[in-house]
């Protein structure tokens, strides 16, 4: 594949390496419905950190200042880690998910076999629109998905999907 934008060419080297996850395990035939995403609030503590850190820099000790901007870049990063490496997909015949790059978890359950799907949505997370989801499987698989967009949609979908199989 060639890029005319170098920024294009590594992004799209970045999206081959961390998704991609949930196309690979497909069998014949199947296909994607619905694809869950990552809310972006894993950003609102880094950039209040960040804020407090310039407000406070004046009246701050440089060295104090140094090691809170370090953090701050290290809880930003890692913010961006798990959005990246977070997949969660319904498809015509089971849900597909996947966390993580060095220590994964992953998840492939058949429809036929969820039992329930549960939303736990804090304040913040019924002000800006995400929740853990927690699928629970026969057996009693209890599968956590923490800080997914519009998660009440995922459960509609999901349901909708599982009425449609039987």
């Amino acid at each position: 594949m060639l890029y005319s934008n170098p920024i294009e060419s590594n992004i799209g080297v970045l999206q081959e390496v961390v998704m991609g996850y949930i196309e690979k395990r497909l069998v014949n035939d199947e296909t994607i419905l619905y694809r869950a995403k990552i809310s972006w609030k894993f950003f609102i503590w880094p950039i209040v950190l960040l804020i407090l850190i310039i407000w406070l820099s004046s009246k701050l000790h440089a060295i104090a200042v140094f090691f809170a901007v370090v953090f701050s870049i290290y809880v930003i990063v890692r913010a961006v880690l798990v959005i990246l490496t977070t997949e969660f997909a319904l498809t015509d015949r089971r849900i597909i998910a996947k966390k993580g790059i060095i220590r994964q978890h992953s998840m492939e359950i058949l429809l036929n076999k969820v039992e329930s799907i549960t939303i736990s949505q804090p304040l913040d997370g019924r002000i800006f629109g995400f929740g853990t989801v927690t699928v629970i499987g026969s057996g009693g698989t209890h599968e956590f998905f923490r800080s997914i967009s519009n998660p009440m949609e995922l459960r509609k979908q999901v349901n909708s999907q599982i009425s449609k199989l039987s």
